[in-house]
């Protein structure tokens, strides 16, 4: 097994016209990225830059909704780097309420589907929990297949919370007391370092971060 550190880095796209109207962004619903979320795209994507320079991304992957591969393309340009489209980290399957506004599908469901994690919100929809071992699922597969290497995931910020449970150990299944609050075109940042002892575990260097990471360099921790 290497001993170099694996980076796993995800970016939430950029802001987008469901977002702004607040509706469900499926493969229908998604009409792509506002002005303002290319221009956040675009500052991401310089941001990203001297840290791609520090240690080069090895490989980019995208979410296949418009609004990440619009957002990926910025990116993706910026630095120089192909991106693979990977289906298994699209966004939750809307079913029918995909374009229906978030206002009457959180009223017809009793609450966010995150309350209900194994229950459907709609007809035909993913359950928050399937949509965790879904896109958990591909995460692991993803880090494990570039084991050793810094990867980037440009997908959507449930992805983020897909992540972030996976990495901690925390079941699909499981609703959680608190949740995680994701910036457009932001940055976050999980890494598997090994210690001086020779140990190693995940360890996460930023949440949502949209400025100012170019300047970390996250060193080995010592547990001797």
């Amino acid at each position: 097994m290497s001993d170099t550190d694996t980076d796993l880095l995800l970016v939430r796209h950029g802001e987008a016209h469901c977002n702004i109207a607040w509706v469900a962004g499926g493969d229908r619903g998604c009409t792509g990225l506002t002005p303002r979320g290319r221009e956040q795209a675009a500052g991401l994507a310089r941001a990203l830059r001297a840290l791609h320079a520090a240690r080069p991304i090895d490989m980019a992957y995208a979410a296949p909704r418009l609004r990440v591969r619009e957002t990926a393309q910025i990116v993706c340009d910026e630095l120089g780097l192909p991106v693979a489209a990977e289906p298994r980290l699209s966004g939750p399957d809307h079913g029918e309420a995909d374009g229906r506004p978030w206002a009457d599908i959180i009223a017809e469901f009793g609450g966010p589907p995150a309350d209900r994690p194994e229950e459907p919100f709609a007809p035909g929809s993913e359950s928050w929990s399937e949509f965790l071992i879904r896109a958990g699922g591909c995460l692991r597969e993803l880090t494990e297949l570039h084991r050793g290497q810094r990867v980037l995931v440009i997908a959507h910020g449930e992805t983020v919370e897909a992540a972030h449970r996976l990495l901690m150990g925390v079941p699909a299944v499981t609703p959680l007391p608190y949740g995680f609050s994701v910036a457009h075109a932001s940055l976050t940042w999980w890494s598997h370092r090994w210690s001086s002892a020779g140990s190693s575990r995940w360890s996460l260097v930023l949440h949502g971060a949209t400025d100012g990471f170019h300047t970390i360099r996250p060193s080995r921790e010592n547990r001797s």
